[in-house]
Formats: structure tokens, C-alpha cells, sequence
């Protein structure tokens, strides 16, 4: 019997989930959930973030199926639906906040409209992420907001309405550089994330360990790919000792690992362009 064809959106919802399983099982990632161990987060295994992709999955449909003009009504529907996919979250993983920061990148991206490119892609996500949600609700700020706040730095928001420039700038060179000298394919994605590490203000490490722990991890993950990328040993030896760093500072790279997903979400739903 000849299985039934995905539609489109159901097609786009699997790569989501498919990039959240990617990025979680990437080892030996620093500081962050993997096959080893849960790196900082003493809440967290693998099995969790297994079960936090696939709750998600159906709500990112929703998301990739939106249609119409991308204005005022359609930035409130996929604020919506992001809400209802957020519970969706903390309903399979008891409570813990597994991917917040991914539903929001990974469903812009979703939600853009289709590009032969990634650039385009990633601008037509920030151009979206630009409008305003009319009924977003009035929450206490956030772990990752008060740290903006404090630091006066950028977090996820920002990222997203510059057009993910982590995305195309580090993450995704980075990952098609490194295939492109013949590193494996595991190996590329950690000189990816590590890529994102480099430049990113990552919010999660700002809460947990402050400008100490983000300048750890900045200079840290620089170090790696100076010398040579995860696949070399002396890149693997400096692998080694951000991880300890970042677990002395208790700081999780966990807005640099949402970035990374939505990095191989991108870099399927834009394949590059060959020749």
C-alpha cells in the first residue's frame, strides 16, 4: 500500500520537529542537553526534549499552514498559535521550559513565506517578527527579559527582527563551510553552534552566569573553532574545556541551541544551491 504523501505544512512541521531532535541530540554539545548527559540543566534529559519536539509538531502545522497576507491579523493568529503551542509544551514536560525560545524562531520561519534562498527567508521571518502582536498578554518578564533588561542587550525578539543575523552571518556559513572540507555532518552542525556561541548574547547564559559567563562562552567557543573546529583534536581539547567552564558558571547556551535548530531548519527548507 503506497503511503500518503505529507502536505506541505505537515512536511514543514516534520523538519521542525526533526531539527528540535537534531539539536538536542548533537554531542558533545557544551553545557547543553545531549547523548551524555544534561550539561547545566538539572531538569532536563534527552528523553524530555524528545517528548517536548514531538508536542510541538502538530501546532507547528498550524503554523506552516497559515496563509494570507503577512499583516496585522496574520502576526495575531501565529501569536496564537504560538501561546496554544507553549501550553502544548509545559503540558508534556510537566511544567519546564524546554523550547520557548525555538517555538518562537522555528515558527517564523515556518510561517514566512516560501524562498529559494535562506537570506530571504531570514528576512521575510524578521519582516514578520517586526509586527506588532495585538494580543500578546501582559506577563511578568522573563528569566531571559530580565537579563536583557539588566545588561541592556538584545534577546530573542531582537534577534528575530534583525532577520536572524546569528542565523545567516555565523550558524549557517558555518555549517556549510565545514561539510564543504569534508567534516562529517555532526561535526559541522557543532562548528555551527559554536558559530552562534561566538556572537550571540545569549540570554540564558546572561541569567544563569552574567557578562562573565557570556564572554566564557563567546571567547570559549572562538577558541574551538581557532583551533581547528570540533573535528580537530585540538579544537576537541578546547571542546572540552568550554563544557567545563560553562558547567563551573551552571551557564546553558540555551538561546545558541534554539538558534542552532532553527539554523538546520533553514538550511532544509533553503538547501544550497549548487554550482
Amino acid at each position: 500500500m503506497k503511503a500518503l504523501a505529507l502536505t506541505p505544512s505537515a512536511h514543514k512541521a516534520a523538519l521542525a520537529r526533526w531539527a528540535l531532535l537534531a539539536e538536542a541530540e548533537l554531542t558533545p554539545k557544551p553545557a547543553l542537553v545531549d547523548r551524555r548527559s544534561s550539561g547545566a540543566h538539572g531538569d532536563m534529559d534527552l528523553a524530555l526534549m524528545r517528548r517536548s519536539a514531538a508536542a510541538l509538531e502538530p501546532w507547528f502545522e498550524k503554523m506552516a499552514a497559515l496563509t494570507g497576507p503577512r499583516n496585522g491579523d496574520f502576526r495575531a493568529a501565529l501569536g496564537l498559535l504560538g501561546r496554544e503551542a507553549e501550553s502544548a509544551m509545559l503540558a508534556a514536560t510537566g511544567g519546564i521550559n524546554t523550547h520557548k525560545g525555538a517555538i518562537w524562531a522555528l515558527g517564523l520561519l515556518l510561517a514566512a513565506p516560501d524562498a529559494p534562498q535562506a537570506e530571504a527567508l531570514l528576512a521575510s521571518a524578521g519582516a514578520l517578527a517586526q509586527l506588532a502582536d495585538p494580543f500578546s498578554p501582559a506577563l511578568p518578564p522573563s528569566h531571559g527579559e530580565q537579563a536583557m533588561a539588566r545588561y541592556k542587550l538584545g534577546g530573542a525578539r531582537a534577534q528575530a527582527q534583525a532577520g536572524f543575523p546569528q542565523i545567516r552571518d555565523q550558524g549557517l556559513p558555518a555549517l556549510r563551510q565545514s561539510r564543504a572540507r569534508g567534516d562529517s555532518e555532526q561535526t559541522a552542525r557543532l562548528n555551527s553552534l559554536l558559530a552562534i556561541m561566538t556572537a550571540l548574547s545569549d540570554t540564558c547564559v546572561l541569567h544563569r552566569a552574567g557578562l562573565k559567563g557570556l564572554d566564557a562562552m563567546q571567547q570559549g567557543a572562538q577558541a574551538v573553532l581557532d583551533a581547528g573546529g570540533a573535528g580537530a583534536l585540538a579544537g576537541r581539547r578546547a571542546l572540552k574545556r568550554l563544557d567545563a567552564t560553562l558547567l563551573a558558571l551552571n551557564a546553558s547556551a540555551g538561546g545558541a541551541a534554539d538558534l542552532l535548530a532553527a539554523t538546520l531548519l533553514t538550511d532544509k527548507l533553503c538547501p544550497e544551491q549548487e554550482g
